[in-house]
């Protein structure tokens, strides 16, 4: 079976955990990756969801905070917060660096994200293959009210809102400046074509699911895949499972709740993104108009009932993973 994930950052790497969990012999697993996160740092590019995916399931993760490498050390951050140079909101750990520098290395020489991802896959060996949305240069901006006195309105690149504010500074929209001039990446416009399922991890509905969604040649792949596309809701009783999704669903007028998440990404069959959409089992009475809406366990709290969580979408699906997977956890 070829199963192709939609994911952002800790979340959906976490998701992914459990599609690997509930993997058959010779299951194809992609990951279309959200890329409107990355930033240029102190001369290296940074691709965050891409990294966080990467680290979790070649197993360098931290496990504490979700992020970065395991046993990070700091010397870096300390030197550059030593020499004054900014930004000293976001701190780069030594063995992160080298990633990065890698990849900005790769990147000058000429080659595609894409391929760059693909060879730093190699020493992690994922299991699954990491696909960036696009290969162009895409950020998420946010406009938002700054703290002065007046407040004055101007657009600063998501991770300073998220980071450096953790969110907490009014926002107005988003915009994913080279958006317009991009592409999707036609890996992953080719993972999305030839799968038997689409599966929308519990990512943030803003930033991570519609900024992968909105590449130009995306919508369009999604609306023509032969398999059904079947989304995991996360917000679960009216918050977020983790982050501080409900900052940017306030931001676009969405109020924070499975079923309104449900709506804002509408039913494929009538210009939307989903055929089928989990919620948790609390949520009981969720309805999305031209959705099939089920209720189960959603909190991934280890890869086994992340497990669970995706055999339910296969059966949702209908795809004949779903069986296989029961046979082979022995459940």
């Amino acid at each position: 079976m070829k199963v192709t994930v939609l994911v952002g950052g800790v979340g959906g790497a976490r998701f992914l955990q459990g599609v690997k969990a509930a993997a058959g012999p010779g299951d194809a697993i992609r990951a279309v990756v959200n890329v409107g996160d990355d930033i240029w740092l102190h001369g290296l590019r940074v691709c965050p969801d891409l990294d966080t995916c990467m680290y979790t399931l070649g197993e360098g993760i931290d496990p504490e905070r979700g992020w970065g490498r395991a046993k990070e050390t700091w010397s870096v951050r300390e030197e550059l917060e030593a020499y004054g140079a900014d930004p000293t909101w976001f701190g780069l750990g030594d063995r992160d660096v080298a990633t990065h520098l890698v990849r900005t290395r790769m990147l000058r020489a000429g080659y595609p994200l894409s391929q760059v991802t693909a060879a730093l896959c190699r020493r992690w060996a994922p299991g699954v293959d990491l696909i960036p949305a696009s290969d162009d240069r895409i950020e998420t901006h946010v406009v938002v009210d700054t703290a002065d006195d007046p407040p004055q309105r101007k657009a600063i690149h998501f991770q300073e809102w998220w980071v450096r504010h953790r969110a907490a500074l009014p926002a107005h929209s988003f915009a994913s400046v080279g958006r317009d001039q991009a592409t999707a990446c036609p890996d992953a416009l080719a993972a999305v074509a030839d799968a038997d399922v689409v599966l929308v991890a519990p990512s943030n509905p803003v930033v991570s699911v519609h900024t992968v969604v909105d590449v130009p040649g995306m919508r369009p792949a999604l609306s023509a895949a032969p398999g059904k596309v079947v989304g995991v809701s996360p917000i679960v009783g009216g918050a977020p499972v983790r982050g501080m999704a409900d900052a940017c669903l306030s931001a676009i007028g969405v109020d924070t709740s499975a079923e309104a998440v449900g709506r804002h990404y509408g039913a494929r069959a009538e210009g939307g993104l989903l055929d089928g959409w989990l919620v948790y089992t609390s949520d009981a009475g969720v309805t999305v108009p031209g959705v099939e809406v089920r209720e189960v366990p959603l909190m991934m709290t280890d890869p086994d009932t992340t497990a669970a969580m995706v055999r339910a979408a296969y059966e949702l699906a209908g795809v004949r993973g779903a069986q296989r997977s029961r046979t082979i956890d022995g459940v």
